[in-house]
């Protein structure tokens, strides 16, 4: 059955080797399984709303397959899915244990907390989860999403029996001091299991995400570029990924994914894209689905990045610590947002930049551009040291300027650093 879910690109492949390769370390191992490295590890509270969708849906595909082949899944963890590109992979091969028929789904609430629960927030709300599930790794309860729903919202099915009525049970279970039993002591009849994920899986495929127009989200159409600016930009950072040859590459700032793909086609083992902006992965999330790029669009404020937490901080890595595989990166219209968006000195915006990745291309804009203008308008111009030559400075202090160029005069400069040696 494993192998089944290997072949159709659903469970993330293996191969068993010696306990004795662990050389000493838990020492106890009856089984040694040694899988492919997945380029970059994402948390749910880093995916978009398309993003989360996928992951659910492959979730639930799994569940199924796996109870086709007589086996169940012992719990229903986002944090099992993880993307090769954009296409969603199951992770965890200890999850799998044998199906008896008459077995509940123990992960219920579980897949509920961190899988359908966020989805209704984007969906029904317009408003993203991530915030609250970077807050409560596990998820959103059904008992603090059913407050929130309206009367409107309990016209589902699905919303009445998994959030509204599981809501209910477990206040009621928690006021009176019940026991719900172990779950070997309840009963859920085989076809009704596979109804219930199959009916969840068409509730979820149905999801579409709710609200309107996001402040960058038309960036790649809207912007201070001229066309043979842009074309300039993709040559720029073509050449830089050309000579560094990176397997993986970070694009800070991606919007819709343009310089993303031309690092792809320079060469770029595989992209993870960064952005604040929630329709703007959106869009770079329709623009590579289905291609089977290597290319993975996640959300960051890089002024809050995801911080080490979970049990003794070390359960969910934060994203320094995740990043230490990155090889280059691109940060491309992108420090102005942090030095005068966020007020973050310059050098220290520079220092994070070039502290992701031993090699990349910075673009810095001026205070003249059209783009920083707009973060100037309606705030006083308190950045006296944002300037081009303050900037250059700082990253020649840094590392090599390998290569630079004005886009047009007086106009936004791109650098080509490397820190190596």
């Amino acid at each position: 059955m494993l192998r089944r879910l290997v072949d159709k690109d659903m469970l993330v492949g293996w191969e068993e080797r010696e306990p004795a390769a662990l050389m000493g370390s838990h020492g106890g191992a009856r089984y040694v399984l040694e899988h492919p490295r997945i380029p970059f590890i994402s948390y749910p509270y880093e995916w978009s709303f398309s993003l989360h969708k996928q992951a659910a849906l492959h979730h639930l595909d799994v569940q199924l397959e796996a109870l086709d082949g007589g086996f169940a899944l012992s719990d229903a963890t986002a944090y099992n899915i993880q993307f090769l590109g954009n296409s969603p992979v199951f992770i965890d091969h200890g999850s799998f244990i044998p199906y008896k028929d008459g077995d509940i789904w123990i992960g219920h609430r579980q897949f509920c907390m961190q899988f359908l629960n966020p989805l209704i927030f984007w969906s029904r709300f317009g408003v993203a989860p991530n915030h609250w599930f970077r807050g409560s790794l596990e998820g959103i309860a059904p008992e603090d999403l059913a407050p929130l729903l309206r009367w409107r919202h309990n016209l589902s099915w699905t919303v009445m029996a998994h959030v509204t009525a599981q809501a209910a049970l477990q206040t009621r279970s928690l006021r009176k001091g019940q026991i719900a039993g172990k779950p070997s002591e309840r009963h859920l009849p085989r076809a009704a299991l596979k109804g219930m994920l199959e009916g969840l899986r068409r509730y979820i495929a149905g999801l579409k995400l709710k609200g309107g127009e996001t402040v960058w989200g038309d960036y790649a159409q809207d912007n201070s570029y001229a066309t043979s600016e842009a074309a300039a930009k993709r040559a720029f950072v073509s050449d830089m990924v050309a000579a560094a040859k990176p397997g993986l590459l970070f694009d800070l700032g991606c919007n819709s994914g343009d310089y993303s793909l031309a690092a792809l086609e320079a060469g770029a083992g595989s992209v993870v894209g960064f952005d604040f902006d929630y329709g703007a992965l959106e869009r770079a999330y329709a623009r590579f689905k289905g291609t089977r790029s290597n290319f993975l669009p996640l959300w960051l404020d890089a002024a809050n990045p995801s911080p080490s937490q979970g049990w003794a901080q070390a359960e969910r890595k934060g994203l320094s610590e995740r990043s230490a595989g990155a090889d280059a990166l691109v940060a491309l219209a992108f420090i102005h947002h942090i030095a005068i968006g966020r007020n973050v000195p310059l050098d220290m915006a520079v220092d994070w930049i070039m502290g992701m990745a031993p090699v990349g291309v910075i673009e810095f804009p001026p205070k003249a551009d059209v783009m920083v203008r707009k973060l100037l308008a309606q705030r006083e111009d308190i950045f006296p040291d944002y300037t081009e030559e303050a900037f250059l400075s700082h990253v020649g202090e840094r590392g090599r300027i390998v290569a630079r160029k004005h886009l047009s005069e007086g106009g936004r400069l791109l650098v080509w650093y490397d820190r190596r040696g």
